[in-house]
């Protein structure tokens, strides 16, 4: 069935953070860090994109990029109709209401010298939604919500272990009732034990506040349980994006078959016949990334287009897109 137009969230064109590290003082070249290169994708209203890789492939920064942390380098980011990837600070104040931020670090991204009550009330004073009882209340609403209690409230962050703070952090996310939320990696500080009550609960507010979610993870299992649709990076690059049951069921490009293949399996008979793609050599500095192909230095089927020419995402049916030469050989 083809896409509805209308229920596009999100919509990426084109999307480039370059970091500069180098600014070409003297006559010398400036160079770049390009962190996201010519990433495009959409994020249907209500439905949760998983985004995935190795660590530095640049899906954190794409998430602060779309939340404007970092400003735009290139490219266009379409929310909700509105092109907010060059708005001014002044102009883009509406939208920080509509698009929240929960972070990898529970810690870190907590104020310690805040109390719990400040922290999650701090959206509701920034935007002049609630003030007196009716904010201490929403307060207490909010805590109950993720599973807390108001007794947490007068608390600071130091006091609580590492999934009470993420869930803290959840609140002060939802205090504002944003639309779109950007879960950067919310599990990845936890125990294991911890991380399936987290998803749990990032389901139940998505069923009960219709939320749309960006997923950005790296451990592949969790990510295909939560998410609707998954999409692959490597290097700054997209190479592969598709229904979340069909990318791993079908996996085409050669490095997401070979993240899927590391998945552990719980059962050693499976284990023991099923092939384990080691990939070789290390990931390229993105400062000077691999000539057409950014994959093809580690690849197995690599071959001379591969270097010569840079593969573009391609729909091969059913939205399963995949930027991969040895597509045109099947």
């Amino acid at each position: 069935m083809a896409e509805k137009k209308q229920d596009v969230l999100l919509e990426v064109k084109n999307l480039k953070k370059y970091f500069t590290i180098s600014s070409g003082l003297f006559g010398g070249k400036t160079e770049y860090v390009k962190a996201v290169d010519d990433v495009s994708f959409t994020i249907n209203r209500g439905e949760t994109l998983g985004l995935v890789g190795e660590s530095g492939c640049g899906k954190s920064t794409t998430g602060r990029t779309l939340i404007r942390l970092y400003d735009v380098t290139g490219g266009e980011v379409i929310f909700d109709g509105a092109e907010i990837g060059h708005m001014s600070e002044h102009e883009l104040k509406p939208y920080r209401k509509k698009i929240q931020m929960i972070f990898q670090d529970p810690y870190a991204s907590l104020n310690s010298r805040m109390t719990v009550a400040d922290i999650v009330g701090e959206p509701l004073d920034i935007h002049g939604l609630a003030s007196g009882q009716a904010r201490q209340d929403r307060i207490y609403e909010l805590l109950h919500t993720v599973g807390l209690s108001k007794d947490h409230a007068s608390r600071y962050p130091h006091e609580f272990s590492g999934g009470q703070r993420q869930r803290i952090g959840i609140a002060r996310a939802l205090a504002v009732n944003p639309d779109f939320i950007i879960c950067d990696e919310p599990i990845s500080a936890l125990d294991v034990s911890i991380q399936a009550q987290v998803v749990n609960m990032l389901e139940d507010l998505q069923n009960e506040y219709g939320l749309t979610y960006l997923f950005i993870a790296h451990d592949l299992s969790m990510v295909k349980h939560i998410s609707d649709r998954i999409g692959v990076m490597y290097l700054g690059k997209l190479v592969e994006i598709a229904d979340s049951n069909e990318l791993y069921e079908r996996p085409e490009h050669p490095y997401t078959q070979a993240l899927l293949s590391a998945i552990p399996i719980p059962d050693p008979e499976i284990t023991r016949n099923a092939e384990r793609i080691i990939l070789e050599g290390d990931v390229p500095s993105p400062l000077n990334p691999p000539s057409g192909c950014r994959f093809r230095t580690r690849c197995r089927y690599a071959m001379e287009r591969c270097s010569q020419e840079e593969p573009q995402l391609r729909d091969i049916g059913n939205g399963h897109q995949v930027a991969c030469h040895l597509m045109d050989e099947k």
